[in-house]
């Protein structure tokens, strides 16, 4: 069976957005769990609830990103307030998107594991690299200290349990050439490409 809905994950700096933007190349589409939570940032209802769960950290009345972000990564049951609020409203939104699909559909997912989301989905690719390649790609990208960097990879599934996982697991230790090979494998293994 050819499956509809492919869930995309790994940890910090694996890799899943290059990987996105290929499958994109191959003509399929693909929705992001970080652009659905920033569309949230934009409905009112849900700032309201955020200025009601988290009123430490408003500036001016409406909720600071910034300290919000520094609270929930210094303060474990902060963050479990956050996700029990952010991960069922963000994963409603990319469902609906995916379900206005004709045919597969793919979505990024970092925290899909943790949150227990792997089954809805009919399948999931897992990114796996090397932990200095993704310490140099998050500081790269995110202009983050390694301890900062540490921290989050700290909080996230350890790679080396993906293979317990029901998933196809990539690893993304070379270039984006080597990375699109790959994610042509990965399709046609799941019957998306011949």
């Amino acid at each position: 069976m050819t499956p509809n809905k492919i869930a995309v994950t790994g940890g910090i700096g694996s890799g899943k957005s290059v990987f996105c933007e290929i499958v994109r190349e191959f003509g399929f589409p693909v929705f992001s769990c970080d652009a659905i939570n920033r569309e949230l940032w934009t409905d009112e209802a849900y700032l309201s609830t955020l200025s009601e769960q988290f009123p430490d950290c408003l500036t001016g009345g409406s909720i600071d990103k910034a300290k919000l972000s520094e609270k929930v990564f210094s303060d474990d049951e902060a963050r479990r307030r956050l996700n029990a609020l952010a991960h069922p409203a963000i994963i409603h939104r990319l469902l609906a998107h995916m379900n206005t699909c004709k045919g597969p559909s793919f979505a990024e997912v970092p925290l899909l594991y943790e949150g227990g989301y792997e089954a809805l989905f009919d399948a999931v690719i897992a990114l796996r690299r090397s932990k200095e390649s993704r310490i140099a790609a998050v500081e790269a990208r995110d202009g983050l200290k390694r301890e900062e960097t540490l921290a989050r990879m700290s909080r996230q599934l350890d790679p080396a349990r993906l293979s317990e996982k029901h998933c196809l697991i990539l690893d993304n230790d070379g270039d984006r050439d080597a990375l699109k090979e790959k994610t042509r494998n990965a399709l046609r293994s799941l019957h998306l490409l011949a």
